[in-house]
């Protein structure tokens, strides 16, 4: 199975891993790295190369925010030659989906699938999409 790493800003990424371990169970290939408030650039590089290090090269990794500093850190890697996945906007959804692809072997589109799963839940409300029935 690929690793996955997770980075964000402040623990945002720990977090989210504990948050998909509820759901899917201990992931064992998930990995998180923290850019925390006392970090600069040099803190988190060193945290982030000392995950991919160990993995050797066969991992994707989710971002919180692009422009920020953990995925400008990340997407200074790819234009140095480093090879992997790298996607911004990283939600519950999106590591769900990623997991689940993973285990069946399918391909996934991540970007697709993530977008789906962004839903106006009053518009469903209204649209009478749900009823006392489905609880």
């Amino acid at each position: 199975m690929t690793n996955l790493i997770l980075i964000s800003h402040g623990d945002f990424c720990i977090e989210l891993k504990r948050s998909a371990e509820m759901i899917l169970g201990p992931q064992g290939n998930i990995y998180t790295v923290s850019l925390l408030p006392n970090d600069g650039e040099k803190d988190f590089t060193e945290k982030f190369d000392a995950v991919t290090n160990q993995l050797g090269g066969n991992y994707t990794v989710f971002s919180d925010l692009m422009g920020g500093t953990p995925c400008n850190i990340a997407s200074k890697k790819i234009m140095n030659g480093a090879e992997f996945e790298l996607y911004a906007g990283m939600n519950l959804p999106m590591v769900i989906s990623f997991v689940n692809a993973a285990l069946i072997g399918n391909a996934h589109s991540l970007v697709m699938e993530t977008k789906q799963s962004i839903v106006k839940v009053n518009d469903l409300l209204n649209a009478g999409v749900f009823d006392e029935e489905d609880e």
